[in-house]
């Protein structure tokens, strides 16, 4: 019974839609101040604070502070995840028009708590499958040989996943695909921004390719659509 209470009160934070709308603004990871979370929700800065305190002490958001301001960002990466499974199952309804209601920009891309998400996210993941680089068997994803190799040639540092050649996905809930989630999928959006081939609205989690990263997906990772 205790769990189920656990549950419910987890459910309830969640399910207001001033609160919500707040946590999903936070689910790049970044940090936002109550003002700009006020706004991102449609509330007043005393509503706003109340609803913040409240995600506060259910363990949903923690407050970090810089000088003399205070910030809010998501508790950990489990809240976010949730906070994407609440967006497959939504979409997922019959009749719903979701997807439809929610900015072209982030269905192409979007951050997804340190990793790439939408069409850009699970086109990188279907990349590494069709090079033969990566396999996923029950939403685990598996770095080959083949896999090791070109992570290496792009620059990046293998030496974790020689060892442990694992790391988990995400279903896309706006592609309903894998994207690349945990260790691999954060490794790889830091690669793309240190190449400047994405970037990523400074007011948003949508993430576009830039002309530069356009060309070297092609390159690197064969036939890639313009979005």
């Amino acid at each position: 019974m205790t769990q189920d209470l656990d549950i419910a009160q987890v459910a309830a934070l969640v399910g207001e839609p001033a609160r919500a709308a707040m946590l999903l603004a936070l689910g790049d990871g970044r940090a936002l101040p109550a003002g700009e979370l006020a706004a991102c929700a449609g509330i007043a800065a005393p509503t706003a604070s109340e609803h913040l305190r409240l995600l506060r002490e259910g363990g949903l958001l923690r407050r970090v502070r810089q000088g003399r301001h205070h910030y809010h960002r998501l508790a950990s990466p489990e809240v976010a995840a949730l906070l994407e499974s609440l967006m497959l199952v939504a979409t997922q309804r019959p009749g719903d028009s979701a997807i439809s209601r929610v900015p072209s920009r982030l269905q192409d891309g979007r951050t997804c708590y340190s990793h790439l998400a939408g069409r850009l996210g699970v086109g990188l993941c279907d990349a590494l499958i069709e090079r033969q680089c990566l396999s996923i068997h029950e939403d685990v994803a598996r770095l080959t040989p083949r896999g090791l190799d070109f992570l290496r040639d792009f620059g990046m540092d293998v030496r974790a996943w020689e060892r442990h050649p694992e790391s988990k996905t995400c279903i896309d809930w706006s592609e309903r695909r894998h994207h690349l989630s945990g260790p691999l999928g954060v490794a790889l959006l830091r690669r793309l921004k240190e190449l400047r081939w994405v970037q990523q609205d400074l007011d948003s989690r949508a993430v576009s390719l830039t002309a530069s990263g356009l060309r070297g997906l092609r390159d690197r990772f064969g036939a890639w659509p313009a979005h």
